[in-house]
């Protein structure tokens, strides 16, 4: 037997409307999304960035409103002439496709292991690598910071090949770009027991590089 069913247009209306309701209510508590007002931080940079706790500590201090991503890359250089360029890792295509709205470079610790003459264009590239993210949609500020001091290592970095040659050069790039630098190396200048193997930031290094860029930044 079949029994046909009448359904009133104004029954069926009604019923649409609230099926249509719920899902919109099931859509919007389903799926987090994030605020429109955050401010998108991309932090990039060798394993000071990667392996520290800066990162982390800057989130907390910048709060709820900001968003950091941690784009760091053990033993990457600005320099294009070394086996390991930070802008050959795929963590660069990453900090371009968080589209942020500020960018924080810290590199320059790697490229002491370089020679003079691997160094040579070392300016140019490193206004490569920022010229990439100037360009962004986002069009972010860019922050350059002053590496921290080395001190004795068992690596093989030497820290006067960081004073003396790649520092100017990481300052006279920010000078013909007319870019803010951020000096963390000064701070920690005196502080040896604030890295764990000379070269790498512990925990009390980590905070001070943090609160350097938060009041940097704010």
């Amino acid at each position: 037997m079949i029994v046909k069913m009448i359904v009133s247009p104004k029954w069926f209306a009604g019923a649409l409307g609230i099926v249509t309701i719920l899902a919109v209510f099931a859509l919007v508590l389903g799926t987090p999304s994030a605020s429109a007002s955050d401010i998108r931080v991309a932090c990039v940079g060798d394993r000071i960035t990667s392996d520290t706790k800066y990162t982390d500590n800057l989130s907390s201090m910048l709060g709820e409103n900001y968003t950091v991503g941690n784009f760091g890359v053990g033993r990457t250089t600005v320099s294009l002439q070394f086996n390991k360029p930070y802008m050959n890792q795929p963590a660069f295509q990453d900090a371009q496709r968080f589209n942020p709205d500020i960018v924080v470079i810290m590199l320059g610790t790697n490229d002491a292991y370089l020679t003079e003459q691997q160094r040579s264009n070392f300016v140019n590239d490193y206004k490569a690598l920022i010229n990439s993210f100037s360009s962004l949609p986002s069009n972010p500020k860019v922050y350059i910071v002053v590496p921290p001091p080395v001190f004795n290592n068992n690596m093989g970095l030497p820290a006067e090949v960081l004073d003396n040659d790649v520092i100017p050069l990481v300052s006279q790039t920010a000078i013909d770009l007319g870019l803010p630098r951020i000096d963390v190396h000064t701070p920690l200048l005196d502080n040896p027991e604030d890295f764990q193997d000379g070269v790498h930031p512990n925990v009390i290094g980590s905070q001070v590089i943090a609160s350097e860029i938060y009041n940097a930044l704010t």
